[in-house]
């Protein structure tokens, strides 16, 4: 069989199936089919996806309309998504939560040659640039920050700037305003690192930080689990080691590449000398107020290691925050598929990266993965299964009672070991992806190098998954890969896309403009069509805004709009 199968054989094989062996979709009662084009139907749903975006989500609120775009649409009928604060209703425009949109939206020209799209996501992140950079180069956006396009007004928790794997589209940034990029990079360095010669670093980001000396800082080596002002979290530590190399990689800037090796070597360094699990965190929060003796503890970090107050009465020393993996999705996924990424882009010089991150990933799968059940384990960072503990007091890890359980792997980590397999061809890594692959019943893809025997009856359309595949294609001349990759992407087109927009489901109200799915899909037409270098690169990250909401209290835009279902 051609590896390079046609979109139009891969959806004839599908209707087969369907028609031979009963399989049903798990779609809407009435699913929004795109129409019949030049484009294959997984191309011709990204592009009514991009034109339902310029036709609904553009910025129509005041006299004066702008380029840019409103976060997210409620599916049934087009209207805004609107976050409630002291009786106002703002419509959310977020630069930093669009990000995936401009790939898509770049990529599909790319592969239609309709440059509207493109020229659309260009005039919103120029207008941004224009309008929504502060004077010493950080951007209105982020977590804690977005603009009202209802009001005109900067609006959230102003005086922070913070980034969880936000993970922007910079080399599209530069694309557009390289001064300003290279700004905004270097600011964000420079308001985040509080002291360069520990690397104590913090999520929050004040927008008045003056600017430093930067790269002109000495390089020190200091201590893993030094008390710092900052809580040095891997999800604030990735988009930092993210922006440093990209901003080598797009200017040269040997600084920024010294200093962002320097960072990801920070969390490697803190890892457990015996089991090089971990970590979240590299430093502990300096306690500046003693913790009660008995009863509720508090969840402040102004009481000192939240994880060591907790549980040291039970485990001793490993107990820290930074030892305490519960969930393996941000070190092991988010954090090594950026690693990864750059390891490849900047080649040689990324080859320590890479060795770090595999050697990472392989101490995950022999400590924290049942392979059994596909499961990650709880666990501390010198190995112990913390499956069936039972919290003693209430804290910030949960309440007295709460017990710790596995849970199954999240997605991403399936393309992250996708990933570092076909970077690195390491066996354990294999052999942790056929585990994983089996677990998610995408079939059991054998011995690398034979005949895969994938499931082509999944119902799997997680976008994740989609991307972990093509990675294997990618390394691999078997066409079972690229089957394997279309079934995937046509379970997307039939279970998630509506109305012109993406949801995980049809329950589901809102739809956001960022979502993955089109981005997805195109990455698999770009592979079946020869085309790989024409659509931008997803590297895990997404947006997010963190606030006070009317009636709710402090929650996400997640809570409230993209996981709200009917």
């Amino acid at each position: 069989m051609n590896p390079r199968i046609s979109q139009a054989a891969g959806l004839t094989f599908l209707f087969l199936l369907v028609a031979l062996f009963g399989l049903k979709f798990k779609e809407s009662k009435e699913p929004h089919k795109p129409k019949s084009t030049k484009f294959s139907p997984r191309l011709e749903a990204v592009r009514q996806f991009a034109e339902t975006v310029l036709e609904r989500a553009g910025d129509t609120y005041r006299d004066i309309p702008t380029p840019l775009f409103v976060d997210g649409l409620r599916v049934v009928d087009y209207a805004p998504v609107k976050w409630l604060h002291e009786g106002e209703a703002w419509i959310p425009s977020n630069l930093a939560n669009q990000q995936n949109l401009f790939r898509t939206f770049v990529g599909l020209s790319r592969l239609t040659g309709d440059n509207r799209y493109m020229d659309a996501a260009k005039a919103a992140m120029s207008y941004g640039f224009a309008h929504q950079q502060h004077a010493n180069g950080l951007m209105y956006w982020g977590g804690h920050r977005f603009f009202d396009l209802a009001s005109g007004r900067f609006v959230g928790e102003g005086y922070r700037h913070e980034f969880k794997f936000t993970l922007p589209y910079y080399e599209f940034m530069w694309e557009v305003n390289p001064a300003a990029c290279r700004t905004f990079m270097r600011a964000f360095w420079n308001a985040h690192i509080l002291d360069w010669e520990s690397m104590d670093m913090n999520r929050h980001g004040a927008y008045e930080t003056p600017s430093g000396k930067l790269w002109d800082h000495s390089l020190t080596d200091s201590p893993p689990f030094f008390e710092g002002d900052g809580l040095t979290f891997i999800n604030a530590g990735t988009d930092l080691i993210y922006a440093g190399y990209m901003l080598y990689q797009l200017d040269g800037d040997v600084g920024a590449y010294t200093w962002a090796n320097h960072l990801a070597k920070k969390y490697v360094e803190a890892r457990h000398p015996e089991t090089q699990l971990g970590v979240y965190q590299y430093s502990k929060p300096i306690r500046k107020d003693t913790p009660p003796a008995s009863g509720s503890l508090p969840t402040t970090s102004n009481f000192g290691d939240r994880a060591e107050n907790q549980f040291s009465a039970d485990f001793g020393e490993v107990a820290r925050e930074g030892y305490l993996l519960r969930s393996p999705g941000s070190i092991y996924g988010h954090n090594a598929i950026i690693q990864l990424q750059i390891a490849e882009k900047i080649g040689l010089e990324g080859e320590e990266l890479l060795g770090w991150t595999v050697a990472g990933l392989k101490a995950w799968a022999k400590f924290g993965y049942d392979s059994v059940r596909n499961h990650a384990k709880p666990i501390w960072a010198d190995g112990t299964d913390l499956s069936g503990y039972e919290i003693k007091r209430d804290g910030y890890y949960g309440k007295a009672g709460t017990k710790f359980e596995s849970s199954t792997v999240p997605s991403i980590l399936l393309w992250s070991y996708a990933l570092a397999f076909r970077l690195s061809g390491d066996p354990v890594l294999w052999e942790t992806v056929r585990h994983m692959s089996k677990g998610f019943g995408l079939g059991d893809l054998g011995i690398w190098g034979e005949k895969p025997h994938v499931n082509l009856g999944t119902q799997a359309s997680d976008p994740l998954m989609l991307f972990a595949i093509l990675e294997l294609a990618k390394a691999s001349d078997r066409a079972e890969f690229r089957v394997l990759a279309e079934r995937i992407g046509d379970n997307i087109l039939y279970q998630r896309f509506r109305r012109g927009l993406f949801t995980p489901s049809a329950d589901h109200l809102y739809a956001s403009v960022n979502a993955v799915e089109p981005l997805a899909l195109l990455a698999l037409e770009a592979m079946l069509t020869g085309k790989e270098g024409l659509v931008p690169a997803y590297n895990g990250g997404s947006g997010y805004f963190h606030g006070p909401h009317d009636g709710l209290g402090r929650t996400t835009d997640l809570a409230v709009f993209w996981n709200a279902k009917k």
